[in-house]
């Protein structure tokens, strides 16, 4: 039997994993994929501050992540002045260490990011004044987006150094039926960066997955085209299972959850269970390709603890 990590690396390259590895999202002791966060975004007494410096407000659920209560950046003349987060930080991988010496070095280990890139734009931006600023302020705009890609790969450098296996990017780009900019315009501006920052993952040996949610069909080739190991599409539903299996199966490792949108919520047992032999058949069926996610946080995704149980069930019969 593989240990762990072997498992998971064998998986992402398609070279015959004996099982189906496995991230869960909330139990690092179970989970063959260990998800540390390396950038700190819920700081403070409350928990509520991000180290890029927007506060969070909860507006339903005190679970969930919440939204920024306001741009950092009101205005274009503020970015002169913007201090962003120092990547060197003395302490930003010391829990890291930490929970790797007490966890041991059969873990594929990722340095996740939580939010980076375009999210992080938006957050320090505001959501409307990105989509305007991208035509009306695209100097700015990219000015400001180097600033962000700068620090992660200054982060990227250190995980490194810091023994990890791979980062996790996490950037939101679809709809529920569509990108949020044109695939040209994110073609323009932010492909050229994540070719760049996957370029120097991997010339410090870390591999590179993606969260992105949404409609997110119409640029997963470009994706795959500047290296891209592994994809969590947040909705795999959406963009069409058989469609990303007959496109991209075999290009990419996918790493998928049962939909915590739709089938892992309202879904009956047995259409999890059908779920679950799809990612199988579509994705796994090139001698790997496929992580399975368990999403523990049943009280915020609304899983109830039985569906979660079976998925992990399911998952591990294969």
């Amino acid at each position: 039997m593989d240990n762990r990590k072997d498992t998971v690396l064998k998986a992402i390259t398609r070279t015959g994993p004996d099982r189906i590895p496995l991230l869960y999202a909330y139990s690092l002791e179970k989970s063959d994929v260990v998800n540390i966060p390396v950038v700190d975004h819920f700081t403070g007494d409350n928990k509520d501050r991000s180290e890029w410096g927007f506060e969070w407000e909860h507006l339903e659920n005190a679970l969930l992540m919440g939204q920024p209560k306001r741009p950092v950046l009101g205005g274009w003349s503020e970015l002169k002045s913007f201090v962003p987060p120092v990547a060197a930080r003395k302490d930003r991988f010391a829990a890291a260490r930490e929970l790797m010496s007490k966890l041991g070095t059969d873990r594929f280990y990722k340095a996740n990011f939580s939010l980076s890139g375009f999210a992080i734009l938006t957050m320090l931006r505001g959501f409307e004044n990105v989509m305007l600023d991208m035509y009306l302020e695209r100097e700015h705009l990219e000015d400001l987006a180097d600033i962000i890609f700068g620090f992660e790969n200054e982060v990227i450098r250190l995980a490194a150094e810091n023994k990890f296996s791979a980062i996790g990017l996490a950037d939101d780009w679809g709809s529920q039926s569509s990108l949020l900019i044109s695939p040209e315009l994110w073609r323009e501006i932010f492909k050229p960066r994540y070719k760049k920052q996957i370029e120097l993952a991997h010339s410090y040996g870390l591999l590179v997955y993606l969260h992105s949610c949404g409609y997110i069909i119409d640029i997963i080739g470009d994706l795959i085209e500047i290296g891209l190991d592994i994809l969590n599409p947040g909705q795999p539903d959406i963009n069409g299972i058989e469609e990303l299996g007959e496109r991209f199966g075999g290009k990419i490792c996918f790493a998928c959850s049962v939909s915590y949108q739709t089938t892992g919520v309202m879904g009956s047992h047995s259409d999890i269970k059908a779920q679950i032999a799809d990612y199988i058949r579509c994705f796994s069926s090139y001698n790997g390709g496929l992580i399975g996610i368990i999403p523990e946080d049943s009280q915020a995704l609304g899983v109830d603890k039985d569906k979660l149980a079976l998925m992990e069930r399911e998952f591990k019969s294969y």
